[in-house]
């Protein structure tokens, strides 16, 4: 049926486009979607996957909830989120409620299960804090050998959102993201801030979306917030999909350009905590971390298409 993926997450205006993007592509067997803190409370970004799942008509997806909290240190408090109080630009109230209940199960066990019973290996796409990825390859290693990749929405080589250095997903947990992309070795592909904000897309590409069905419909009504945030960001009337550009990834491996580095992650107290220290030296001189595949490039009609041939119409 094709790519057999788990998104990881916490929906989050992009999270939303990503999960609808996924469960619209008949070429993916969406296994299970787990949640876990991030743009929102983990209570937040739980009920907005699982409703999410039931606009998309996919109620036969398994949600399960994950961590509330990082993996050490107690999260750091934000004032404002670009996202909105609910995730969704206070437009969550907008979405059907799910008629599937949430799995009984926590994330990690999940996981797990759908692993082992995979009869392929299993693409995660985490597109939030990595603290569930990081549970379940300290706790199970005996399911990486059933993982074929991660592919995450995280890490910044030139600079950050959250701090001047660092990507909102790796400074929310930096203790699990060093854990999953530099001390594991499970193959890993990071898509970072740099390329995806070139890859955000104009007022007219959501014109687009919104004039396609009641889904695109829907999902162009949780911008509001975003686009107020990314018109200062950007200098035009346009948002940043970010997470939607890791799961284009996942979807259809190569659809990003990615180069090999050195990686490692700043998971020490200070000003630099969440890092994302990526060496592109020609020839590193001893270089820290482990080697991962970045992706640096794309072809940004190709991607911007795809995403919304899928939102619109589905395939």
């Amino acid at each position: 049926m094709g790519t057999k993926l788990i998104i990881d997450t916490d929906p989050g205006v992009d999270d939303a486009f990503a999960i609808a993007l996924a469960a619209r592509s008949s070429d993916v067997d969406l296994l299970g979607v787990t949640t876990v803190f991030g743009n929102v409370p983990l209570a937040t970004t739980t009920s907005n996957a699982r409703r999410l799942l039931q606009l998309c008509d996919r109620s036969d997806v398994p949600v399960a909830a994950g961590a509330a909290r990082p993996l050490l240190y107690r999260e750091l408090h934000r004032k404002s989120t670009v996202h909105g109080s609910d995730g969704l630009s206070g437009h969550a109230d907008l979405l059907p409620e799910a008629t599937r209940p949430l799995e009984e199960s926590d994330a990690v066990s999940l996981m797990v299960s759908l692993i082992e019973a995979s009869d392929e290996p299993v693409t995660i796409a985490p597109i939030g804090p990595l603290t569930n990825i990081a549970a379940l390859l300290a706790a199970h290693p005996g399911v990486r050998s059933k993982i074929a990749r991660i592919v995450l929405m995280g890490g910044a080589i030139a600079r950050g959102n959250s701090t001047a250095v660092a990507e909102f997903n790796i400074w929310a947990d930096p203790d699990a993201a060093r854990r999953v992309l530099v001390e594991d070795d499970v193959p890993c592909v990071m898509v970072p801030l740099d390329l995806t904000h070139r890859c955000a897309v104009d007022s007219g590409w959501l014109a687009k979306l919104a004039a396609s069905g009641p889904i695109g419909q829907a999902l162009d009504a949780f911008t509001p917030e975003y686009l107020a945030h990314y018109r200062q960001v950007l200098g035009y009337e346009g948002i940043v999909l970010h997470d939607a550009v890791a799961v284009a990834e996942a979807i259809r491996p190569g659809i990003l350009h990615t180069e090999t580095y050195p990686v490692d992650i700043d998971s020490t107290p200070g000003p630099t905590r969440g890092m994302t220290i990526v060496d592109r030296r020609a020839v590193p001189m001893s270089p820290t971390g482990r080697l991962v595949e970045v992706a640096v490039e794309t072809g940004l009609d190709e991607l911007r298409e795809f995403v919304l041939s899928r939102l619109a119409g589905g395939r």
